[in-house]
């Protein structure tokens, strides 16, 4: 092989090796711009904005730089998948915390709306689950428990209606057709009403009766509206003359009191009157059973109510135990 033969072989390596070159910096940008294309949407537009940013690192890498400067831009194109990991992490981790708070709130609403104690020990596993949740599994299992919570034994069962009665929303009749034989919410707020407009002063109280779903599941529900029957007929006959308790839910009662001198009093004597319930007698299939049904109670002052509405949005989740 002559020198002129050698020189041309030597040309069309060269030339073979800047092609080669040429096509891994282009599979290099296809690579790239494809894991780009394939990383998770989180925002759109700072999706878009990281998509672009790497298009362009990619298409700007010259196609005979020295290896080292190379590295460099890949380099630079990999920190910023880094970058948008980082914060569609912390972007995902936010929206989780909000979701969990968000529905964490509305479960408490809820529960407070039907009556029923956040920190009892049938609600408190609920609403402690919130917190945990992450995966699809277990936020269908959740919901199947909420739904068993709320339904309990399935909307066909026989004894659903009556082990779900703690579970209704405030009674906003004025009737006095409820198990405790007294006027309903709806008479409450009208004598709030009254309150607020001739000037005067006073306190609502939210007594909250525990252990009412486990009465209903032992004894039936008529034991307990027997148990709230003598529970209502307790603190009528233990307030003053000027109150008036009405049926609020079927596991709590509302009294509204006047003429308090002011709460740390009004406080004192409530807590007087739920500490002295004492046991109650009821027949279960004539067989007298006694129970003690406890009190907790929450107090607020009327002049705190921008209306008299606002009742119907009371919480018991800070109910005063005795």
């Amino acid at each position: 092989m002559n020198l002129a033969q050698l020189g041309s072989r030597g040309k069309d390596a060269s030339a073979e090796q800047a092609v080669q070159a040429a096509g891994a910096d282009r599979s290099l940008t296809l690579l790239a711009e494809g894991a780009a294309l394939n990383m998770p949407d989180v925002d759109p537009e700072i999706y878009k904005g990281f998509r672009g940013k790497v298009s362009t690192l990619a298409m700007q890498m010259p196609d005979r730089l020295p290896e080292s400067e190379k590295l460099l831009y890949i380099r630079t194109i990999v920190k910023e998948f880094e970058n948008y990991r980082g914060v569609t992490e912390t972007m995902l981790r936010n929206r989780q915390i909000g979701w969990r708070t968000l529905v964490s709130a509305l479960l408490n609403e809820l529960l407070a709306n039907l009556g029923i104690d956040s920190v009892s020990p049938t609600a408190l596993p609920l609403v402690n689950k919130v917190s945990n949740l992450s995966t699809a599994e277990e936020i269908e299992s959740y919901s199947a428990w909420v739904h068993e919570f709320l339904h309990p034994g399935g909307a066909a069962a026989p004894a659903a209606a009556g082990h779900a009665a703690s579970l209704r929303t405030a009674d906003r009749s004025t009737a006095n057709d409820n198990a405790a034989g007294l006027r309903g919410g709806g008479a409450a707020v009208d004598h709030v009403k009254r309150v607020k407009q001739g000037g005067g002063k006073g306190f609502v109280a939210l007594f909250r009766l525990s252990f009412l779903d486990v009465i209903s599941e032992r004894f039936g529900m008529e034991a307990v509206e027997d148990c709230i029957m003598a529970v209502s007929a307790y603190l009528t006959q233990s307030l003053r003359s000027g109150d008036a308790v009405y049926h609020w839910s079927d596991s709590s009662l509302l009294g509204v009191l006047e003429n308090r001198a002011n709460q740390q009093i009004a406080t004192a004597e409530l807590g007087r009157i739920v500490s002295q319930n004492r046991e109650i007698t009821i027949s279960v299939s004539k067989r007298a059973v006694m129970l003690r049904i406890p009190i907790e109670f929450e107090l607020i002052p009327i002049d705190r109510l921008q209306n008299a509405e606002d009742l119907l949005r009371i919480s018991g989740n800070k109910a005063v135990k005795w």
